[in-house]
Parts: structure tokens; C-alpha cells; sequence
């Protein structure tokens, strides 16, 4: 959840270590609803249950992002906007002001119902579904090709999307 607002506080300096090289989007089937399937650690999403992250397209030509999930059952909802790049799968994404990070499409699925998601940073990644699940074979796939670029897939904090 929240993974916009995750990506905003990245530290300018962090040390690559990983392939966070993007893919091709075409942004308009990229855009609707994504369930966060599994993540990395991090405060600002922690404890942080039925994530979902919306996109839709504002008037100015941005993209509307909107972070939405449960946290020690009170809704948590957060709200930003994202700028579209000349670099095919990159966004930069802000919930602060005037500050930008990376939103970087490293993997989706043809029929855009499943995405790999990291930033500049080897600190964050995550698995993004349409659907609250993902079958077995397909989850492998997207965990085999994070592991190919670099990423410690034993870190990843699965989401919890049922009672």
C-alpha cells in the first residue's frame, strides 16, 4: 500500500544493487485498481492490510494516485499525483509537494493483470495483482524474475487481503 508515497521518501543516494531497469506501459490499461500483493518493509506501510492502489488520469495530464487500505482497523488513505515520463514504464510519483520519485515498471503481465514494481532504489519492491490473489504459477513467475534482477524476495512482507 501506499507504494507512491513509499517511493517519495527515497533517499537520492541510495546504491543501486539491483536490475531496476522498466518495461514498455501502455498507460491506459495500466491505470484502475492494483492490490498490493506483497512488499518490502517499510514504516510508512507497515501493518497496513486490504492495500489497493488506484490510478486515473486528472485533467492536467497527470495521474491521479490513490493509496487506500487498513491499518488496526481504521482506513488509511493517501493521495497523489503522478507525472508521465519520457522513459517507457517510468513515472514520477509525489504525496509531497514538490518532491518526485521513481514509480518504475520493471514487470507486467501482457494482459496487465499482474505487475513488478520497484523505484531507484533496491530498498522497494512489489508485487501488484488486479485481484486480492494470485494463482501459484503466476506468483512464481513474478517472484523468479525479481530474483533475476537482484531483489532478496525472502523480504517481501505478504499483504493480508482476507478475514
Amino acid at each position: 500500500m501506499f507504494i507512491a508515497m513509499a517511493i517519495t521518501s527515497l533517499s537520492c543516494c541510495a546504491r543501486n544493487t539491483v536490475d531496476n531497469s522498466t518495461v514498455p506501459v501502455d498507460l491506459n490499461k495500466y491505470l484502475g485498481r492494483w492490490y498490493e500483493i506483497a512488499k518490502y518493509d517499510h514504516y510508512f506501510e507497515r501493518d497496513v492490510d486490504y492495500a489497493t492502489a488506484h490510478y486515473s488520469v486528472i485533467d492536467n495530464g497527470k495521474i491521479k494516485v490513490v493509496n487506500s487500505g487498513m491499518r488496526g482497523g481504521e482506513s488509511k488513505v493517501s493521495v497523489g499525483r503522478a507525472k508521465i515520463t519520457d522513459t517507457p514504464g517510468l513515472l514520477r510519483v509525489s504525496f509531497f509537494g514538490p518532491f518526485y520519485s521513481d514509480y518504475r515498471v520493471m514487470m507486467v503481465t501482457p494482459d496487465y493483470r499482474y505487475a513488478l514494481v520497484g523505484s531507484k532504489s533496491a530498498d522497494y519492491l512489489w508485487i501488484m495483482s488486479r485481484t486480492p490473489a494470485i494463482p501459484s504459477d503466476t506468483l512464481e513467475a513474478i517472484l523468479t524474475e525479481a530474483r533475476s534482477r537482484g531483489y532478496d524476495t525472502s523480504k517481501l512482507i505478504w499483504v493480508k487481503h482476507t478475514n
